[in-house]
């Protein structure tokens, strides 16, 4: 079987356990197809992965790497296929682990076209971001079909990162007004760029006082956070009545305290997911819906990933020493 480059984490650890190493080319079984991979995008699980808090699900690969965007060369494809693909077309791949590699194996269900007018280094920023976010803000957040109408208002914690710049892109497109936390001045000024009517820097406001100004009063419909932790009573309180805090991650910590009466009182919702171990139908049916509805946003230029830096695959510790520093703006792509 031939080999192929791959980068892999000898072991638990900083960013240097990122090694090249050789590996065998995947083969892919029933129901998969294999992508020779142009790029693959970064994300903060793989960090959590490299550090060993995050083990890839059962009969996942033990690279990291959760997306891809490639050339489809051969496989399944005879069964579930929505998109008619086929061998030689330009794909994007949701994973659950392996996208570190020339090669990777996905799931025919979690692959989708690459976007008319998209390079396959844009292509690879897409699919971890944009399945989490219509996930959490669109299906559980349930953004424009709560309490507050068609026209509801979304506050991103973390605007700037892969996920946040993601979410406020969408959000804008379908006609809600956004708002957003970011650490600096550039970064807040990136997110209202990108479609925030109004970001916080953290660090220097409160953003419940900010996001009641801005709402007269009544709070925001849905909040995506990524931090948790002590955020969270304040975020209850930043809620307009009937709305719904999502969780996607927990920077911040896991646990917190929360006051029960206000969330009965105020009729809120407390959710949230992950993506990685979902099943295969479950993901096949987000892929389905961003094809329908966010895939023609792309194509008419009204949505474009944000990239930051793009790596050659071999630097893939200095991405991850970048994401760690939290200093960048949207996606880190690592290119082969």
């Amino acid at each position: 079987m031939p080999n192929m480059q791959a980068i892999e984490i000898i072991h638990p650890g900083p960013p240097d356990v990122l090694q090249l190493t050789q590996r065998p080319i995947p083969q892919p079984g029933v129901g998969e197809v294999l992508i020779k991979v142009a790029a693959a995008g970064v994300n903060r699980p793989d960090v959590f992965q490299r550090q060993g808090h995050y083990a890839p699900p059962p009969g996942a690969s033990d690279l990291p790497g959760l997306e891809v965007a490639g050339t489809l060369v051969e496989g399944d494809l005879a069964g579930d296929n929505p998109f008619g693909l086929k061998r030689g077309d330009p794909v994007c791949a949701l994973l659950a682990g392996g996208g570190y590699a020339e090669y990777a194996v996905a799931p025919l269900a979690q692959c989708l076209p690459v976007p008319d007018g998209l390079s396959l280094v844009e292509a690879a920023a897409l699919p971890e971001n944009y399945f989490t976010v219509w996930s959490n803000v669109f299906d559980r957040g349930l953004l424009g079909r709560g309490e507050g109408g068609a026209h509801e208002t979304l506050l991103v914690q973390g605007g700037s990162s892969g996920i946040g710049v993601t979410a406020i892109q969408l959000a804008h497109a379908f006609g809600h007004r956004v708002f957003a936390t970011a650490g600096n001045a550039e970064k807040c000024a990136a997110c209202e760029k990108l479609g925030a009517e109004l970001t916080v820097n953290y660090r220097e406001q409160d953003f419940v006082a900010a996001v009641k100004q801005a709402t007269g009063g009544r709070g925001v419909d849905v909040i995506l956070d990524m931090v948790a932790g002590d955020y969270i009573p304040r975020e209850l309180d930043a809620l307009a009545e009937g709305g719904r805090l999502v969780f996607i991650a927990t920077l911040g910590g896991s646990k917190a305290s929360i006051d029960a009466a206000t969330i009965m009182r105020r009729r809120l919702t407390l959710t949230g997911s992950t993506l990685r171990a979902r099943p295969i139908a479950f993901k096949g049916a987000l892929a389905r819906q961003l094809h329908d509805k966010v895939w023609p946003l792309l194509e008419a230029g009204k949505l474009r990933p944000v990239i930051h830096q793009v790596f050659p695959a071999a630097e893939a510790a200095q991405a991850h020493v970048l994401m760690e520093s939290s200093a960048h703006i949207g996606k880190l792509v690592l290119q082969w």
